[in-house]
């Protein structure tokens, strides 16, 4: 069983294309931050924000996405990048 079997289940639910909300908690470290930005493609809104001691990055990310399969690729992707937090 994967980690997101539930994630796509809910998924499976609603109509595709539609936009969808990633978000990630990512070392603060220039590496990290860019390896999740280059899961997304130019037309993606991208939103960072700092924590409060700046150890790590909250990573937003709002797509249009064409599946529930092409999401839980990105999640899959983003969990392999060490050190970063799928939310």
């Amino acid at each position: 069983m994967s980690t997101f079997d539930k994630l796509k289940e809910q998924l499976l639910l609603q109509e595709w294309p539609n936009v969808f909300l990633f978000k990630f908690i990512a070392p603060n470290e220039n590496e990290k931050i860019a390896k999740v930005s280059c899961l997304f493609d130019e037309n993606s809104t991208l939103t960072m924000h700092p924590s409060s001691n700046g150890n790590y990055m909250s990573i937003t990310v709002k797509e249009v996405m064409m599946s529930a399969e092409d999401i839980i690729e990105i999640y899959e992707k983003a969990a392999e990048i060490k050190g970063v937090i799928t939310l």
